[in-house]
């Protein structure tokens, strides 16, 4: 899909074996900005390669000349496919500083945070070349990325702005309504949608949980990612005062029955998402 005539996007599908008999259908964007470097950001699952490259050559491009792999962050769908592209284009691989640990080592990531089917997911640990500073623009000829911390959906996430286009790049970032809730910090995850807010001269927001749509209100992506952290702070505070809680999985079976997500939800990563509103559990909105 094209956004702008030098940013495509291409949709990548995957599968999480949640467990022997069940699989949870998923898919993640991969973005390409060509301009006097060709810029990819997030690589995808393992075995992503394949697509990207096949994809690249569809419009003239060698997938040789990839300069660079910029990661938002460092979860499986993001860098599955990081090694492969490497090993196809020798490019520059850059990310925030806190992600270089789990992505040079993603053996340690997976013991920090088991994801199910994660060696599935993720081909190999790769070396970062470049890490990003918050506020840096990266130059790239033709088109400039500013280089925006955001931290909340993990400890390491980037979202970038593409001034030229106006456009956002928030990976994950920004959550949509039916989203299952996976976030290490809610309050941390608040302030970074309301600092994107502040950008001005955001035309289109470009995500890798959700379609792009070029006729979207960025304003209302971002109040909808914000009323998202309400609806579920909510059942937590509701949930937390009628009982007293200790235990995040506990409390992970109390909320996502409320909220009426699927059984497969109740797992350890949205356990500890919805834990992480205990902290704000007197305060009514978690942003105002």
């Amino acid at each position: 899909m094209q956004i702008t005539p030098d940013i495509h996007a291409l949709k990548i599908p995957f599968e999480i074996p949640v467990s022997a008999e069940m699989k949870l259908e998923r898919f993640v964007y991969v973005y390409a900005i060509y301009s006097d470097r060709l810029c990819l950001i997030d690589s995808g699952v393992t075995g992503a390669e394949k697509a990207i490259c096949e994809w690249l050559e569809k419009q003239g491009k060698n997938p040789s000349d990839i300069d660079i792999l910029l990661l938002t962050h460092s979860h499986p769908d993001h860098i599955g496919g990081a090694r492969a592209i490497k090993n196809k284009s020798d490019c520059e691989i850059w990310s925030h500083p806190d992600a270089r640990n789990w992505v040079e080592n993603v053996d340690q990531q997976f013991l920090n945070r088991p994801v199910p089917g994660f060696h599935a997911l993720v081909e190999g640990s790769v070396a970062v070349e470049r890490e990003l500073d918050d506020l840096e623009i990266v130059d790239m000829g033709g088109t400039s990325l500013q280089v925006i911390y955001t931290p909340g959906h993990s400890r390491c996430s980037l979202s970038l702005f593409c001034e030229e286009s106006g456009v956002l790049f928030t990976g994950d970032a920004i959550p949509q309504g039916n989203d299952l809730p996976i976030y290490d910090d809610a309050g941390l995850a608040v302030e970074s949608i309301k600092r994107l807010q502040g950008i001005a001269g955001v035309k289109h927001i470009l995500s890798s949980w959700s379609d792009p749509s070029l006729d979207e209100n960025p304003v209302e992506v971002m109040d909808g990612g914000l009323q998202y952290f309400q609806k579920i702070h909510t059942v937590v505070r509701q949930t937390m005062h009628t009982k007293q809680i200790d235990d995040p999985m506990d409390l992970c079976r109390a909320v996502v029955g409320i909220l009426g997500f699927p059984e497969l939800a109740i797992n350890p990563l949205v356990a500890r998402s919805l834990f992480s509103h205990k902290r704000f559990i007197e305060k009514e909105f978690l942003y105002s």
